[in-house]
């Protein structure tokens, strides 16, 4: 069964023209993952997210217009590639929760339909069936937030999915423009996360030494893609920079961020994963303990990526084909990806990595079955690996992917009141808990009465000697007033650490919030540890309680004159 050679991975058109072959069955395809995404999509959209992951997609673009730059005027661990083109993107259609969401959606549909495209190779129904069960990794972990990760992966895939296209072409001006563009999308995906940084080496590694490249065509695409980082470089400084995308998070968060490997047995580590479970989601199918699933599902990640690599590697050695390159390139990737999960073996960093390498046991199983029965049927081959890997997938994640999947689908139909709004001036944000979202209504209307603009505003937990998690959401609640603090996102090892600047910057507010939604936060590393009581004493003695709310879940305090 030879390769499909109208793949876009191989060189071909993709299929789509209406007059091409299989055309109807490629749009077919396309069609049912148009489905699957669209079903759970009303719920997503209404959906609770990280106040303070979703809440700084938010608010750090629109303090970029407002002149400041991350790593100088607030903490950044990530590129600045998201932030830049998020900066555009709220410009042109809005500061809304609704179009922060639809450009998350459009980073996994870019993820999905690279998995899509890259297996093609196999077939219009392969590529279906892999891209099919990525859905399912791909919405689940953060809903619709717009991450960093999710644009910087896509990027990564499309970047492969041009590479291979070159090593397919005929050389010639096709064959360059391929590998310019595969380059372009590699230097943004680093300006996104560097930490894809391996990842991108592998493959654009692979590229140079094996192959008789364009090297201007690749070097001129990847300075390219990198103008976002260039630019950073210049505003922020290379000082700055480095400390903000280098030392602080791979050096001074790590202790205070990093999960045991591999995950405990008979306890959750994830202190937002363990929250989330006391309530959680309906899900009456058989399952695994949450805990038990994902110390099960990180050894077969790690397994399954070495069987993978190991595969591709014989597969290529064995034939030189556009299959053989494809499974290579993906093994490439989801070994250099790995690191996301060894730091942090939760079930969303789990699922950020094996969103790649497990749909696409779908076609290394089928080329396994090629290989050793070649008796078998093509179609009887693909419904055993799309089995294959939907059993593995529903034994080992059905609670974090499938659950949730479901759990989404059903509030977009109405069935269940999955969150509570809260909003101020057209600006909404949705809680889990009814408590938290009346808590936090009534601090906004407090404040919105009370703040004058240009005033300045600190967002903390309510013990700022661990600073586990920051609410950014209330700072893009009120754009008019003035951030006062550097650590606008907080992080353990960081904002605690005794010398930092977070005691000054709470001398500096005019408002202080506190917030008590993670008081029972707990984590086996750093982040249990009591930092610097300095910020804690600031706000004893320099500012007074203006009200507590439902039961002190949110104190605002104000200076006291």
């Amino acid at each position: 069964m030879p390769s499909d050679s109208s793949a876009f991975a191989l060189g071909g058109n993709g299929g789509l023209r209406r007059r091409e072959r299989g055309a109807a069955r490629t749009w077919a395809g396309l069609t049912l993952l148009a489905v699957l995404v669209a079903l759970p999509l009303k719920g997503l959209y209404r959906f609770t997210g990280g106040t303070m992951e979703e809440g700084f997609m938010l608010y750090f673009p629109e303090r970029m217009w407002a002149g400041d730059v991350p790593n100088v005027d607030f903490l950044h661990l990530y590129g600045p590639g998201a932030l830049h083109v998020l900066m555009g993107w709220y410009r042109v259609f809005g500061e809304t929760i609704a179009v922060e969401r639809t450009f998350g959606l459009l980073q996994h549909v870019g993820i999905i339909l690279g998995l899509f495209a890259l297996a093609r190779p196999w077939g219009r129904a392969a590529a279906t069936a892999v891209a099919a069960l990525a859905v399912f990794y791909v919405l689940t972990p953060i809903g619709l937030t717009a991450m960093a990760w999710n644009g910087g992966l896509a990027l990564t895939l499309w970047s492969a999915v041009f590479v291979i296209r070159g090593v397919s072409l005929p050389p010639g001006r096709r064959q360059h423009v391929a590998w310019f563009v595969g380059a372009l999308l590699a230097g943004l995906a680093l300006t996104y996360r560097p930490d894809l940084a391996i990842a991108i080496a592998l493959v654009l590694g692979w590229l140079l030494v094996t192959r008789r490249v364009s090297r201007p065509a690749v070097a001129i695409g990847g300075v390219a893609g990198l103008i976002p980082m260039w630019i950073h470089l210049v505003i922020a400084g290379p000082a700055a920079a480095w400390r903000g995308m280098f030392l602080d998070p791979v050096f001074h968060l790590r202790a205070g961020r990093e999960l045991p490997r591999p995950p405990s047995w008979g306890r959750l580590d994830g202190a937002l994963q363990a929250i989330a479970e006391t309530a959680p989601p309906w899900w009456r199918l058989p399952h695994l303990s949450a805990s038990n699933a994902i110390y099960l599902w990180f050894l077969a990640m790690l397994v399954g990526t070495a069987a993978l690599a190991v595969f591709a590697v014989g597969q290529r050695r064995r034939t030189v084909d556009g299959r053989s390159t494809v499974l290579l390139v993906v093994a490439l990737v989801s070994v250099g990806i790995l690191p996301q999960a060894l730091q942090r073996p939760d079930s969303t960093h789990l699922t950020w990595v094996t969103c790649i390498s497990w749909p696409f046991a779908i076609v290394a199983v089928l080329d396994v079955i090629r290989r050793w029965w070649p008796a078998v049927p093509p179609r009887r081959a693909l419904t055993i690996g799309a089995g294959s890997a939907l059993v593995l997938t529903f034994a080992l994640t059905s609670l974090f992917t499938f659950r949730y999947y479901v759990l989404h689908t059903r509030v977009g139909l109405g069935q269940v009141h999955g969150t509570f709004e809260v909003q101020r001036d057209g600006r909404r944000f949705y809680f889990g808990s009814p408590t938290a979202a009346l808590a936090s209504q009534e601090l906004i209307n407090d404040l919105d009465r009370l703040a004058s603009p240009g005033e300045r505003l600190f967002v903390g937990p309510h013990v700022l000697a661990r600073t586990y998690y920051s609410d950014v959401i209330f700072y893009w609640m009120f754009p008019e007033l003035d951030p006062a603090t550097y650590f606008i996102e907080m992080d353990p090892g960081l904002a605690d650490a005794s010398g930092s600047r977070l005691a000054d910057d709470v001398r500096s507010a005019d408002w202080v919030i506190l917030t008590a939604f993670w008081a029972g936060w707990y984590e086996p590393n750093a982040s249990a540890d009591y930092g610097s009581p300095e910020p804690d004493r600031v706000v004893a003695q320099e500012f007074c309680e203006y009200r507590a709310y439902r039961g002190g879940l949110i104190r605002l305090y104000f200076r006291c004159r």
